[in-house]
């Protein structure tokens, strides 16, 4: 693996689990996911988003009425 991916594999698999609340014995979960998300960029591919990754996105948010 090339230096520039693997770097790019790090910091997206940080930040996922910062959105995740970092939680404790994911970071072999998250480091697939982030590469699976970085090889998608790459082939020109949108990767779909994760269970964790919708709930993550959806946190916080109120809903409409």
């Amino acid at each position: 693996m090339d230096t520039e991916r693997h770097k790019r594999i790090e910091r997206r698999a940080y930040a996922v689990w910062q959105a995740e609340g970092q939680p404790h014995g994911k970071h072999e979960e998250h480091w697939h996911l982030a590469a699976r998300q970085i090889e998608a960029e790459e082939n020109g591919h949108i990767p779909e988003k994760s269970k964790e990754e919708r709930g993550s996105a959806n946190a916080g948010r109120k809903k409409k009425k």
